[in-house]
């Protein structure tokens, strides 16, 4: 008859189990590129700390100062000591629960004669409890905790990257605001110098008003984007004072825009993706939590069985000596009906295992997307500012001539200034893309994962 009983006892709790639920989405599976569709050019291994490549002693302190005091580094540090927190709360249930506790009582009753009496009595008491996990639902709660502090451990070192990458591009943005601004006020100091001889021969009647208008109102271009730069200065010290966790103050300067080295291209493949970025850690341990999870709902459908004990005496002045008291118990409390409370929870959990395993995937193409962006950018700027450079020296050299001639009385005033306009125009857009490329690099490096590497 055990045999039997011990079969019905593993059907019943099979049963009890719910339906299995369905596996992940096979949509949800990540396919990875054998390599990039950009070609790399001379590459280097990442270091952790590769801010120090672009050879600014001032930008790699601002970043080491972001990452020390910036408010997101901070909540996503106390992020991790909760999730640390929740671990050794899922943890306590593997061991058992002791209390200690007593009571104490003053009385007056009546007895059997009519005569009345009072008494002090107390009750020290010991009681420990346990629950046998026999079927793994406080294990698959553990280790949901545990991969839930994997994945914030990870949520913070993807703060400090995003933090630290952002603190460089915005000093380098900075620099190229202070280049900008010595080549407008260059130009200004020379429309200066032009209005003055124009105003010159204006006098003397060598030339038209035509010219002299002309030459105050190109000057006068020029003098107000002067102010444009500053305020963009002033507002870019600002959110980098607000980066390193400063009130807005201003920002020291190391080395100009056209010194900054630009460190190579950061090695690897688009596997090492995987275990470099923080970010597709986080979504990986998430969707391991989100599968321990939804174990430890199914697990709902299996019998708790909890043992039981207390001890402990009472003492009363009623009493002449005092009574010891103890217990021992167990009990057994399976689900049998809950109007689908249970399996709902089950296929919530289910759900949230998809979405966990989508984030996953929607987290790893956007890697190799922003990994594919940033190698373009880096290469198609490096040849847009060799144009760049090429144009800067024949508008250069175009202006020399047109001075020439205007000075010499053999062309109009027009075509000196079509030169001065062009090589402003020339000459910013050379700044700007000069920032552009170095911020590419540091996006770059951001987007292989910043030298973070999976322990």
């Amino acid at each position: 008859m055990r045999r039997p009983a011990a079969a019905g006892l593993l059907l019943l709790l099979a049963s009890c189990a719910g339906r299995t639920p369905a596996p992940v989405p096979a949509e949800a599976a990540v396919q990875v590129p054998g390599g990039w569709r950009t070609r790399l050019g001379p590459t280097a291994p990442i270091e952790r700390r590769w801010w120090e490549r672009f050879g600014d002693p001032v930008l790699a302190a601002l970043v080491e100062r972001a990452i020390v005091h910036n408010p997101d580094i901070g909540i996503a540090a106390a992020r991790v000591r909760e999730a640390r927190a929740q671990e050794r709360l899922a943890r306590s249930q593997l061991s058992p629960s002791l209390d200690l506790g007593g009571g104490v009582s003053y009385g007056r009753s009546v007895g059997p004669l009519g005569q009345p009496s009072e008494s002090l009595s107390a009750q020290p008491l010991f009681q420990a409890s346990y629950e046998l996990d026999l079927f793994g639902r406080i294990d698959r709660q553990v280790e949901a905790a545990r991969a839930g502090t994997a994945a914030a451990q990870a949520g913070s070192e993807t703060a400090t990257l995003s933090v630290a990458a952002a603190t460089a591009s915005g000093y380098i943005t900075l620099r190229a605001l202070d280049a900008r601004l010595a080549i407008v006020r260059a130009t200004l100091a020379s429309r200066s110098e032009a209005l003055r001889i124009a105003r010159n021969r204006a006098e003397v009647g060598y030339t038209s008003q035509l010219e002299l208008r002309q030459a105050e109102a190109e000057y006068e271009a020029t003098a107000q984007i002067v102010p444009q730069v500053e305020l963009g200065i002033a507002r870019q010290e600002n959110a980098l004072s607000q980066l390193v966790g400063d009130p807005p103050r201003a920002i020291e300067r190391g080395v100009a825009l056209a010194q900054l080295r630009q460190p190579p291209i950061p090695a690897g493949l688009p596997s090492d993706l995987l275990r470099r970025r923080p970010d597709i850690a986080q979504a990986e341990f998430t969707l391991a939590a989100s599968d321990s999870t939804l174990a430890a709902a199914r697990a709902q459908f299996l019998p708790q069985i909890r043992l039981t004990s207390s001890a402990g005496a009472v003492l009363s002045t009623a009493l002449g000596d005092p009574i010891a008291i103890w217990s021992l118990g167990g009990s057994i409390l399976a689900p049998i009906f809950n109007g689908g409370r249970i399996q709902a929870q089950v296929d919530t959990a289910a759900a949230r295992r998809d979405q966990a395993a989508f984030a996953y995937r929607r987290t790893a193409l956007v890697a190799f997307r922003e990994v594919e962006d940033n190698l373009a950018a880096v290469q198609r700027l490096a040849e847009q500012r060799a144009r760049l450079e090429a144009q800067r020296r024949a508008v250069a050299d175009a202006l020399r001539h047109a001075t020439n001639r205007y000075q010499a009385g053999y062309s109009s005033y027009l075509e000196q200034l079509d030169a001065q306009r062009a090589l402003l125009t020339v000459e910013l857009s050379l700044v700007q893309t000069e920032a552009d490329q170095l911020n590419a690099l540091v996006a770059l490096y951001q987007a292989m994962g910043g030298g973070w590497i999976a322990s």
